[in-house]
């Protein structure tokens, strides 16, 4: 009979927690604590009652203590594989759920009728992990002995690219100076090349937010929420908008974050929200890393003194005297106890030199394989000798692979990420491989980065752990 599964991934690390799973007929308990649990449903059509109608509902439910704290759900069709309607199926509309004293991160990838290399099961993670909001305080409280460790002992969760969280800006952009511009923003890295003949019967203007979103966004909470989850550690691009774009934009010619020649958060905006996160969380500590990795040279790059300007204006206008930026000698060298009574808790690099395990053939994988394949080729003692902080990438770049991005774009749409189809699979294995590996195989006098895709609670969660681990040695 025909069915359509659905592929879970599944963390939790809060006591009482447990994750109720759910298809027609079918029900499955999970309360194992920090474990990477991975299992799958099927939605068939010979467990529902109804004969005309044979969509079945995917359900998962997170009780504390047997209270029922969130259900979130969406109803898959067992016979075409399509999955609407519900809490899920938009990812914009999957924000992290903060309850107390942790927090509820997911999302749902929806395959359709699953297109190689697609998956063709639909992917749902689920992650229920402490509110890490001052988890550098905990880990390392003020007066205590880990507080006189060197900074350098930290692992940093990172959410890779975090000025793509929100179509905010490119829709702004598209609404004025409409869609056929999105050529001039993505030929700059040759993406629209790649899959030019399967768009040309595509008028581009109608799926220009499928592309930009299919392209370039790779994360959906708040910064905020992103620096409640755990992040301490986020790259920044910051340039101007392309200079094709400037003379119709309503958008103000300011700094941006920027994917290729894609805008995303304003990066203003960017330093004042860690500012003001900083004021409240005094104990807490973050990287900032400045660079321009594939922005093009129509997307004019600040100057030193620009740079400057941005920074001194957000410290003066938010900090009230409380905050002083840091630099890469600051971070190598000082403890962390040091760092907070310097005020040094704003940490500025700027195109410095890291050891990261980032390959663009490595990461364009759909199953994690070759990234996981590649950390211990990657981290050894000679690559990191000299380096200024070790960068383990754990994502997946599924955009450089041609087929899944052509369906992303053209036979799914905005909600329906293919950067986001790998991410329950590439954690299982590359977050398991942190946890087991990182205190033997990194350097002490060196922070290791854990970057991430939509970041969520699990990879904050083996990065604190391992920060513990290092700060016991």
């Amino acid at each position: 009979m025909p069915s359509k599964g659905v592929r879970i991934y599944a963390y939790i690390a809060v006591e009482g927690c447990s994750i109720e799973l759910s298809v027609p007929k079918h029900t499955i308990n999970i309360d194992e604590l920090n474990r990477f649990w991975t299992g799958s449903m099927e939605v068939e059509s010979r467990n529902i009652d109804s004969f005309f109608n044979k969509k079945g509902r995917f359900t998962f439910k997170v009780f504390r203590h047997g209270n029922l704290i969130t259900e979130q759900w969406i109803d898959v069709n067992a016979i075409t594989g399509n999955a609407s309607g519900g809490t899920m199926e938009s990812i914009a509309e999957t924000p992290s759920i903060f309850r107390d004293d942790f927090i509820i991160c997911y999302g749902l990838y929806e395959s359709g009728k699953g297109v190689d290399p697609l998956p063709n099961q639909h992917q749902c993670y689920i992650t229920i992990t402490p509110n890490y909001s001052n988890w550098i305080g905990n880990v390392a409280p003020p007066d205590s002995d880990h507080e006189n460790k060197p900074f350098t002992r930290l692992v940093l969760p990172a959410a890779h690219d975090v000025g793509m969280n929100s179509m905010e800006t490119s829709n702004a952009l598209l609404k004025k100076v409409g869609g056929a511009v999105v050529s001039t923003l993505v030929n700059d890295n040759n993406l629209l090349n790649r899959i030019s003949n399967k768009l040309s019967g595509a008028p581009i203007q109608l799926i220009a937010p499928n592309i930009i979103f299919s392209l370039s966004m790779t994360q959906k909470d708040s910064l905020d929420a992103m620096l409640q989850i755990g992040a301490r550690y986020f790259e920044f691009r910051p340039a101007h908008l392309h200079n094709a774009v400037i003379p119709t934009c309503s958008l103000p010619d300011r700094l941006y974050f920027m994917h290729s020649a894609i805008p995303g958060m304003a990066y203003e905006r960017f330093l004042v929200e860690i500012i003001n996160f900083l004021r409240s969380h005094p104990t807490e500590i973050i990287v900032v890393q400045l660079r321009w990795d594939g922005v093009p040279g129509d997307c004019c790059h600040p100057s030193h003194e620009e740079k400057q300007e941005y920074l001194e204006t957000a410290l003066r206008d938010h900090s009230n005297g409380e905050i002083v930026a840091g630099n890469l000698d600051d971070m190598k060298h000082r403890t962390i106890g040091e760092l907070r009574r310097e005020r040094k808790r704003l940490i500025m690099l700027d195109s410095v030199d890291s050891l990261s395990t980032y390959t663009d053939e490595g990461n364009a994988t759909m199953n994690g394989d070759s990234i996981v394949d590649a950390f211990p080729r990657v981290l050894t003692p000679d690559n990191q000798r000299g380096k200024a902080f070790i960068n383990i990438q754990c994502q997946a770049t599924a955009t450089n692979i041609r087929d899944a991005l052509i369906y992303s774009i053209l036979d799914t749409g905005v909600t329906k990420s293919v950067l986001l189809a790998t991410k329950g699979i590439c954690d299982s294995k590359t977050l398991p491989w942190c946890r087991d590996n990182v205190v033997n195989k990194c350097e002490l006098d060196q922070n290791v980065v854990m970057m991430n895709d939509w970041i969520d609670g699990a990879t904050a969660d083996v990065a604190v752990q391992l920060s513990r681990q290092r700060l016991d040695r």
